[in-house]
């Protein structure tokens, strides 16, 4: 008999669905279910909105975009259906909808019986006891469709307020070669190519690599780095909220996600005090600035308005069509050829789903920013301190 006894006054959140303090996002939907979506709580009245903002990157993050993508066939046409009148936000709850359209339950049927080596099949089961099987439920990809819509109205109003740029790219799968970190891409450079990197040479290899595994019907990894530009001074809080352990949360809750690096990351245990600080200048207009970004933007939890950047990095796509040992939910050794339409290279389309959580962070700790800290001014430079350079130091 269970001893535990419940107050009937608590009040549970809705667990792992809800990401934001002040600019709060609900995502919802199955991979094979009527749709997905998601419901932005906190956006701030009269900035103009409409599908046609969000779909731009849901058409980045899409299936079927190219041959080393899942084939799954689905528009991701969004909709949305409250919280905007008249092509303007009203501050209400802002809901957004994609129905899937091209399902296929049926290729999930050795699925339903056995688990996945490396999947969240078995953990679902132990937590849950129950899941939704077809497609992996909430634990497919399918799922970042609401984080990229409600991305895609943070990134608007990161724009629109303080000229903020979130630009993520694909750095691997490894090749021969180093691809250097750039940290001043366009997006007309990171998207002319199906692997979404700048740097057309190693792109070629990269979707080379992809193709050489996924004929075999395997998969593989790869990094994304992230760059914020011109982000805002003073995000972030000290201890427990540091913006950069915020922006790993965000980036870690992505499927398939394993590693997450900021500024120098761990080359950065390699150096001494004296070759790792970022020291300190003068610009000749008056603004202090720092000659390197080792620290990649953020000192003491706190961004110091230089350029954010950031890798994390993404496993192989666990769903693959050679035979693996596993065992069945009634406990039983077999073997299991997965079926099913999935991402040889999961990275490609995670390059819209990071710039989204980044975007999320950001907004939310720039609310959080006037909120504690616009009631009070301590001088006119106060706002001062939201104005970030445009232009990267030297030696990152």
């Amino acid at each position: 008999m269970n001893n535990l006894s419940f107050n009937s006054n608590i009040e549970v959140n809705a667990a792992g669905s809800i990401y934001g303090n002040h600019f709060r996002v609900s995502t919802f939907g199955e991979s094979h279910g009527g749709g997905v979506g998601c419901i932005i709580d906190g956006c701030p009245p009269r900035l103009p909105l409409s599908e046609a903002d969000m779909q731009v990157d849901l058409d980045r993050r899409r299936p079927g975009q190219s041959r080393i993508t899942t084939p799954r066939k689905e528009t991701d046409t969004c909709t949305i259906s409250s919280g905007v009148a008249e092509g303007f936000t009203t501050g209400t709850p802002i809901h957004v909808f994609v129905p899937n359209t091209d399902q296929r339950g049926h290729d999930y049927k050795e699925m339903s019986l056995a688990y996945r080596p490396s999947h969240a099949d078995a953990t679902y089961d132990m937590k849950y006891g129950v899941r939704s099987v077809q497609g992996g439920g909430r634990s497919s990809a399918r799922e970042t469709i609401g984080r990229v819509a409600a991305g895609a109205v943070a990134k608007k109003i990161l724009k629109q307020f303080a000229g903020t740029e979130v630009h993520a790219y694909k750095k691997s799968p490894f090749v021969n070669g180093h691809i250097p970190d750039y940290l001043m891409p366009e997006i007309s450079q990171i998207e002319s190519n199906i692997v979404r990197c700048p740097d057309p040479e190693y792109a070629e290899k990269m979707i080379a690599a992809i193709d050489a595994v996924r004929v075999k019907g395997d998969s593989v990894g790869g990094v994304v780095t992230c760059i914020v530009r011109n982000a805002p001074r003073g995000l972030g809080s000290p201890v427990f909220d540091k913006l950069e352990a915020e922006l790993a949360k965000a980036a870690m809750s992505l499927p398939a996600t394993k590693g997450f690096e900021f500024g120098s990351g761990f080359a950065g245990t390699y150096l001494t005090g004296s070759e790792h600080n970022d020291e300190f200048y003068m610009t000749e207009d008056g603004k202090i600035r720092t000659r390197t970004n080792r620290s990649g933007g953020i000192q003491g939890g706190i961004s110091n308005g230089e350029i954010i950047h950031m890798r994390i990095g993404f496993k192989p796509t666990s769903t693959i069509t050679k035979k693996q040992n596993t065992v069945t939910r009634d406990k039983h050794e077999t073997e299991l050829i997965a079926r099913g339409r999935h991402d040889p290279c999961v990275v490609p389309r995670a390059v819209p789903m990071v710039e989204a959580m980044v975007a999320l962070v950001l907004v939310d700790q720039l609310m959080a920013q006037f909120a504690q800290n616009y009631m009070f001014p301590i001088n006119q430079e106060l706002q001062e301190s939201f104005e970030s350079p445009n232009h990267a130091p030297a030696n990152v």
